[in-house]
């Protein structure tokens, strides 16, 4: 049976700014200048470097994939399936970092599909994290008190297998001034909202101006304290990131960005520059690591990643069990793994290097921070609390005076 295209969006010209292309000054590792003369001759070094031609050139199809990679039995099968729980598409920059004949490097495993993912498991879900249920507009997620969650986009510039939002990435259904309209009218009409995650699909892959714009009419409502962007495409087209987008981004502090990077292999000399610009407009960068099954479940290759981030100006914030999406159970670690991780980093690194393991409980529950047990128990008034080597400490706890009538040190009758 002849492979079949996963790529079910319509073809679209990325957007469009007035701006030439930078002649960003990336050094080319050696394996994306030979990936690029390889397979892209044509293109010229100021092509390659604007993430419009990354965009417009992206890998998604089964025959491009199988002229720049050596195919596995389980790759090749995933093909054969048009009803793909996800499109695929990988920037050509970002499939320079691909090892051809390794199905197992960490980057292809993300990126490439496989039949895996088309297997559905006891609980499993389209949108295991309840989005739509708390969904008052289309395009707005309002879960938390305070906050919301803008998705201004379902479009990405490559596409990870195991997005939580695999139902709705790439269908071009969601986005444009008159949606963004409804959501800002929304956050305007709401007093309690002070923060706005801008997400998608990745909002970097809009344009300037329509970056401008929806930053602009978020930053007008004057109960808006914190806008945050959450974006992978400092680490999938660094490209993206050039003056003009900096320049934008400045006017509308304070404003802080999520990058989601889940592998050291990420942390190329293009990645390293794309970050450093952010922090050096005066963003605050953070990190968003999804834990995956022998990709980064290890303490060593999640050290080295931390270590790596902290190194380009990026706090580990968030280490998320793999949520359980369709055909994500290939993926999926044991939530014991995580906390081992956890264990592994807590102590043994700079505290700045250790991010917080959730689970964003299914249904809607939000996130819950997971940690190996500290708290030992009490004896008296102390309290008994375990270090990172496991050793056991006491603490002279200050009891208040309830407590010490009735309550946990002397419990009630």
């Amino acid at each position: 049976m002849e492979a079949e295209d996963l790529n079910r969006e319509e073809p679209e010209e990325p957007p469009s700014d007035n701006e030439e292309a930078l002649p960003h000054p990336y050094p080319f590792l050696n394996n994306t200048f030979l990936f690029r003369q390889r397979y892209f001759p044509k293109a010229a070094e100021s092509e390659w470097n604007d993430w419009r031609w990354q965009l417009r050139n992206r890998i998604t199809s089964s025959s491009m994939l199988a002229r720049m990679f050596q195919l596995s039995d389980a790759e090749r099968s995933a093909f054969q399936f048009r009803e793909a729980t996800l499109p695929m598409a990988i920037t050509p920059y970002y499939a320079s970092l691909i090892d051809p004949e390794n199905p197992d490097q960490p980057i292809r495993r993300a990126m490439i599909p496989v039949a895996s993912e088309l297997l559905v498991s006891p609980g499993e879900a389209r949108d295991p994290l309840g989005e739509d249920g708390h969904s008052p507009v289309k395009g707005l997620v309002h879960r938390y008190p305070d906050r919301v969650l803008f998705l201004v986009t379902d479009y990405c510039s490559s596409y990870c297998r195991y997005c939580t939002r695999s139902r709705m990435v790439g269908k071009r259904k969601c986005g444009g001034k008159k949606q963004w309209q409804k959501a800002i009218d929304y956050i305007f009409s709401h007093r309690e909202i002070r923060d706005v995650l801008i997400s998608g699909g990745d909002p970097l892959t809009l344009s300037d101006a329509q970056l401008d714009w929806l930053l602009g009419q978020l930053r007008a409502i004057p109960h808006v304290e914190m806008i945050r962007i959450g974006t992978k495409a400092p680490m999938v087209v660094p490209q993206r990131i050039t003056e003009g987008l900096i320049g934008i981004l400045k006017k509308y502090h304070p404003l802080w960005m999520s990058i989601h990077c889940m592998h050291p292999d990420e942390l190329t000399e293009e990645a390293r520059q794309a970050c450093m610009r952010l922090a050096d407009a005066g963003i605050p960068l953070g990190s968003q690591t999804v834990l995956l099954a022998g990709i980064n479940d290890t303490v060593e290759t999640m050290k080295r990643l931390m270590h790596g981030l902290l190194k380009i100006r990026v706090k580990p914030y968030y280490l998320y069990q793999c949520d359980p999406i369709v055909g994500s159970s290939h993926f999926r670690t044991p939530v014991s793994k995580g906390l081992e991780i956890y264990q592994g980093l807590r102590g043994h690194t700079s505290g700045y290097g250790v991010p917080t393991f959730v689970i964003d409980a299914p249904g809607g529950g939000g996130k819950v921070p997971l940690i190996p047990e500290t708290v030992v128990g009490r004896d008296g008034s102390d309290l008994l609390i375990r270090n990172y080597e496991g050793n056991v400490y006491r603490y002279p706890d200050k009891v208040s005076e309830k407590d010490r009538v009735c309550g946990e040190v002397f419990p009630c009758e």
